[in-house]
């Protein structure tokens, strides 16, 4: 339930930040979309090399969402929980195929959303948010989900209601 409301304070925020800063644009600041696609791109490298580095491209702050609805992870949390994968080298693959990138009036935050092939899941979809910083580019938010075709999501739909039946173990 803490998480819960964790995210929805964050989105709460996020609105807030997003409509103080003016109205919401795509970039079409070439630069700015180069600099974001390289540091998006990097960052899924870094997860496909398991380097380390990828969690430093995490804001300390940032939040992690991924496709099953149990995780919703501060940084730190989804570095422990990640452990496992980066120390057995086989973390996760992600290749954007379409990325749209907009900024606020200052560019002080930028958001996007991605298609993604993956190595493991099959087509998927990401959104994020990106602070600018002194240094460069950190992650404050990041959700992950599958791209679930329209024709089949009611036999998903059906599946996964009957997983959650089962009984707990």
């Amino acid at each position: 339930m803490q998480r819960l409301l964790t995210a929805c304070l964050l989105s709460l925020s996020l609105s807030l930040c997003l409509s103080l800063a003016g109205p919401a644009h795509a970039a079409t600041d070439a630069s700015l979309t180069r600099e974001v696609n390289a540091f998006v791109d990097g960052w899924h490298d870094d997860a496909a090399n398991t380097r380390m580095a990828y969690f430093d491209k995490i804001a300390k702050d940032g939040v992690y969402i991924g496709t099953d609805h149990t995780e919703l992870w501060t940084r730190d949390e989804f570095k422990a929980w990640s452990k496992k994968y980066f120390d057995a080298k086989a973390a996760w693959t992600f290749k954007a195929t379409r990325r749209n990138v907009y900024a606020s009036a200052d560019k002080s935050l930028i958001w996007f959303d991605e298609l993604l092939d993956t190595k493991n899941m099959g087509p998927a979809m990401a959104s994020g948010v990106l602070r600018k910083t002194k240094t460069g580019f950190e992650i404050v938010h990041y959700q992950l989900s599958l791209a679930v075709p329209n024709a089949v999501n009611e036999q998903v739909v059906g599946i996964i209601a009957a997983h959650e039946q089962q009984p707990k173990k």
